[in-house]
């Protein structure tokens, strides 16, 4: 089967949602780096006033040197993910006013302006403490990130495991490709495995129902299932156990309460039945 390379084709509908997940992460890091680089505009806006006072004329701008910022902002990488995904357009003002207004209260901002130096631990703990504390454990920050991002709240908590690779190894991040060509291989493969062996997938999968009227059956459940057969017959990379374990997972997140117990029941029944008949070569990761 040759896929039509249009916009409505399975690859390129995989693509799209891989994009979405980029927009979200490049936005994540942006509102990070915009909360930093507001110290300087405050500092600005108050030395502004008519009759500023000592305390207006000097507001501490360390944090808009964050190093790890600025290593990120001066990047390539980062400077094409900025061109692309443009993630201004989803920053509020208002928001990131209130996050470093939150911040410049707290006693780790203070304990953190006062130190002169340019330590790399307190530039990174700084930055967890905005993105981990001041965002993830605001109700309202949450809400606004959900509004513009339908993706955050399938894969916020992927989100975060992205954020702390990233104040991790800063310069090790590839924001225009998260998921890299390994994986992305893997799903293209098996997106089209599973739209060119349906037929097949599905003989395998029916008389396994016993009383369910495979009508009946909620279609993601139907989906999951034939995704996992296909894992257990074409992936040989793939341990069993994993694929069973990883699909009655999926179900459990984003199907219906009983979807979990289901595709755990007919994977099972199915993989004993594919072993017993031979059809299940599994290369061994320990032989390697």
């Amino acid at each position: 089967m040759v896929e039509n390379q249009n916009q409505s084709s399975p690859g390129s509908l995989l693509q799209k949602e891989f994009d979405k997940t980029r927009n979200l992460f490049v936005f994540l890091v942006h509102l990070l780096h915009q909360v930093a680089l507001y110290a300087e505009i405050e500092a600005g806006q108050r030395a502004s006033k008519n009759l500023p006072n000592q305390a207006d004329l000097s507001v501490n701008i360390k944090l808009a040197g964050n190093s790890i910022v600025w290593q990120t902002i001066e990047s390539e990488k980062f400077k094409k993910a900025i061109a692309l995904v443009n993630p201004a357009q989803w920053v509020d003002e208002n928001i990131v006013k209130t996050l470093f207004r939150n911040l410049s209260d707290s006693a780790i901002y203070k304990t953190y302006i006062e130190d002169q130096s340019r330590d790399k631990a307190k530039e990174k703990e700084i930055l967890k403490y905005i993105f981990g504390t001041l965002i993830l454990e605001s109700d309202t920050i949450l809400e606004y990130i959900d509004e513009r991002f339908a993706n955050w709240e399938d894969e916020g908590e992927m989100m975060v495991g992205f954020m702390l690779d990233y104040l991790q190894k800063p310069v090790s991040i590839n924001f225009l490709d998260l998921v890299g060509d390994e994986k992305m291989k893997f799903a293209t493969d098996l997106l089209q495995t599973a739209i060119d062996k349906k037929g097949y997938t599905e003989e395998v999968i029916k008389p396994k129902l016993n009383n369910w009227d495979p009508e009946r059956i909620a279609v993601l459940d139907m989906i999951l299932l034939r995704l996992g057969v296909c894992e257990l017959l074409y992936f040989d990379t793939i341990p069993t156990k994993v694929t069973i374990n990883e699909y009655i997972d999926l179900a459990k997140d984003y199907s219906t309460e009983q979807s979990g117990h289901f595709v755990n029941g007919i994977l099972d029944n199915i993989h004993k039945e594919l072993v017993a008949s031979g059809k299940i070569q599994k290369i061994s990761h320990k032989a390697k």
